[in-house]
């Protein structure tokens, strides 16, 4: 559907995005993650046709981004960071000017708009002027706007900055209906967000892409270790002792609590949580001490997104280091 090849972006001499490839397949939801200033936007509007690549190509179900823009431009729905509003506007009536400048008219365009209205939450609103709006409403009424024209791929560049939780819990609900009929690109910088919702995930950092997979993938390819926190009548020493041949477990730290009791955090790296918890409780029982609590953590999102991008600045860093060297001898 979206073939990005060797796509670079220059601003002056700051290389925004570099060497950008990836491809995204008809029929997901995926998130594109990374730092602030890693090209997220940017990437997003060269791969809508709003801005110009210093060097590479965007194809969109086979047409170029650059050479076929018409063609290209009719296939995709794009909802900006800051939503393209007319606020002296209703939405009915900005929902008709965009699909009138999109080449739809009569009754296909009224047809359009009754429909996307109801997709996206906003008939009870369609007459009130856009500025009178909530911030929530403002953002249906941005992806709206996007569905006009009926495209294959829908992208939107941070689509739950600045809502509320409800408001946010919402918009979720909506990408997730959009994703049955449509390819869906967004950007959050709310990581549950994406774990729950998309299908892939992009990760990049300094204009570079440094992970493309599922969520679950992800966590089976990279060392972020899940966590089992503990508390038991015994010492730290006892504690150790209990839990030194159990497999699976990477580190161990342990706190003196008030009353006798233990406090412990268990880091491990096993795919199974559930069963490494199974042979805690066990080996407590077995020692005829009392384990009081015991919670498990999985490794999220965050840990896979901190793991990565952490590595990928060790990894620059080193190049400079080795580069530098070079030059000196």
């Amino acid at each position: 559907m979206i073939q990005v090849e060797h796509l670079t972006k220059y601003y002056g001499d700051f290389p925004a995005v570099k060497n950008l490839s990836f491809e995204i397949e008809e029929g997901h939801v995926y998130g594109f993650l990374g730092p602030n200033g890693a090209g997220k936007s940017t990437t997003m509007n060269i791969m809508t046709g709003c801005l110009s690549a210093t060097e590479g190509h965007v194809k969109i179900d086979g047409h170029d981004i650059f050479d076929e823009p018409r063609e290209a431009k009719k296939l995709i729905g794009y909802l900006p960071e800051i939503p393209p509003l007319y606020l002296n506007e209703t939405p009915e009536e900005y929902l008709r000017f965009v699909g009138e400048a999109k080449g739809l008219r009569g009754a296909e365009l009224e047809a359009q708009i009754n429909e996307i209205v109801d997709l996206t939450g906003i008939a009870a609103v369609r007459g009130r002027c856009i500025s009178a709006l909530s911030k929530g409403y403002r953002q249906r009424v941005g992806i709206a706007q996007a569905l006009v024209g009926k495209p294959k791929v829908i992208v939107l560049d941070e689509p739950t900055v600045g809502l509320d939780p409800i408001q946010i819990i919402e918009i979720r609900d909506l990408i997730r209906e959009l994703g049955r009929t449509h390819t869906v690109i967004f950007s959050s910088h709310i990581l549950s967000e994406v774990q729950t919702i998309c299908e892939k995930i992009l990760i990049i950092n300094e204009g570079r892409l440094i992970a493309f997979d599922t969520p679950e993938n992800l966590k089976k390819t990279l060392s972020s270790d899940s966590f089992i926190r503990l508390t038991a009548e015994t010492t730290p020493e006892g504690a150790r002792d209990i839990l030194a041949n159990i497999p699976g477990i990477a580190k161990l730290e342990t706190k003196t609590e008030e009353g006798g009791l233990v406090s412990v955090t268990v880091s491990t790296n096993a795919g199974n949580l559930h069963s490494v918890s199974r042979e805690i409780f066990f080996a407590f029982a077995r020692r005829d001490k009392a384990l009081l609590e015991m919670t498990l953590k999985k490794a999220s999102l965050e840990d896979i997104f901190l793991e990565l991008t952490e590595k990928s600045a060790r990894g620059k860093s080193a190049k400079k280091r080795a580069g530098k060297g070079e030059k000196a001898s």
